[in-house]
């Protein structure tokens, strides 16, 4: 987890919100494996919320990236209130996506100074 305080400056969360599988492909997906892989950022997470939880649970080509990222060291999480409401939260824990409620962890997140951006 992201709380330790000296990789706090080195920290990017990317909160993931469109349901445009393109957006995610060359974009989202593209920048959040090569800021992990080439250590642009010592600690990368993606956020799943909103829209793009039925995408990712809808998509077999997508899930197969997002397995990519993870296997990358890019730690993946989705909001358990926008999974539930699209009834995937089953599909996105299957797929080993820690799913729980996120705006406890944003307000922290935000709150300790971590570099936030969204799609």
């Amino acid at each position: 987890m992201m709380g330790d305080q000296e990789n706090e400056g080195n920290a990017l969360v990317v909160i993931w919100t469109s349901q445009d599988p393109e957006v995610a492909e060359n974009m989202v997906f593209m920048y959040t494996k090569n800021a992990r892989a080439r250590g642009w950022w010592d600690d990368v997470r993606l956020v799943i919320w909103g829209p793009s939880a039925n995408l990712a649970a809808s998509s077999p080509e997508l899930q197969k990236k997002i397995r990519g990222l993870a296997d990358a060291g890019v730690e993946i999480l989705a909001c358990k209130a926008c999974a539930d409401n699209y009834g995937v939260a089953h599909v996105l824990e299957d797929l080993g996506i820690s799913v729980m409620y996120m705006g406890e962890p944003l307000t922290q997140y935000l709150k300790a100074g971590l570099h936030v951006i969204t799609f």
